[in-house]
């Protein structure tokens, strides 16, 4: 596996490759965060945000979307995936937020992942870019970097490959390294065709040597 030293020098790279990373959802407030994220679950931010101008404009709060009629709400999302599971998940996580935390979207990570349909990667998220609370969140994207590049093992789980980068990567650049990691995956280090060849990072890679042939 990469060691600290050499997992910051790839960070570094990434930080000089895309050095205005940032979340792609589009939300104006916690909550319409929240929801984005958890409406992002195994389809892209492209798709949630051609569906979330509608559905915030229609549903703008925790109260609204919790009185809203289930129907409705899924008539806003249909166009992505588990659209029925998500808009009752959402519907009671904006109950829970009202009955349980008086309307406010909870900034601790025991509170968030109580919410139907919240688990670690969309709290962390919601910690990191909402409240500035320093966070991993770990996607697909940053769980596949994070293995092409041995920082972690290849068998690690979700779980381990946070834990595992909150190690190697010092706490103040947790929030940013995981918006470049989440870039350097999606634009550069694709799932099906990696940019190998003129990576700035090739020399670290194993899994660019083996995709390339080369010992």
């Amino acid at each position: 596996m990469l060691s600290k030293e050499k997992t910051l020098e790839a960070v570094g790279i990434m930080a000089e490759m895309f050095p205005t990373a940032h979340c792609e959802l589009t939300y104006h407030t916690p909550f319409q965060l929240l929801i984005a994220v958890m409406l992002s679950a195994q389809t892209t931010d492209v798709a949630v945000n051609k569906v979330t101008p509608k559905l915030f404009a229609d549903f703008p709060n925790p109260i609204s979307l919790m009185n809203a009629p289930l129907d409705e709400v899924m008539d806003d999302i249909r166009t992505i995936g588990l659209y029925r599971n998500k808009s009752k998940n959402a519907k009671a996580c904006a109950r829970m937020i009202v009955e349980e935390y008086n309307g406010e979207v909870p900034d601790t990570m025991a509170q968030l992942i109580k919410l139907p349909g919240v688990g670690r990667k969309t709290a962390n998220v919601v910690l990191g870019e909402a409240f500035g609370i320093p966070s991993i969140a770990v996607d697909t994207h940053v769980e596949r970097i994070a293995k092409r590049l041995r920082i972690c093992k290849q068998s690690a789980s979700v779980s381990e490959v946070e834990e595992t980068l909150m190690k190697k990567i010092p706490k103040e650049l947790w929030i940013q390294t995981h918006h470049r990691m989440i870039f350097f995956g999606r634009y550069h280090c694709l799932a099906k065709s990696p940019h190998c060849q003129g990576c700035p990072l090739f020399y670290l890679c194993k899994e660019g040597h083996k995709r390339l042939n080369i010992q």
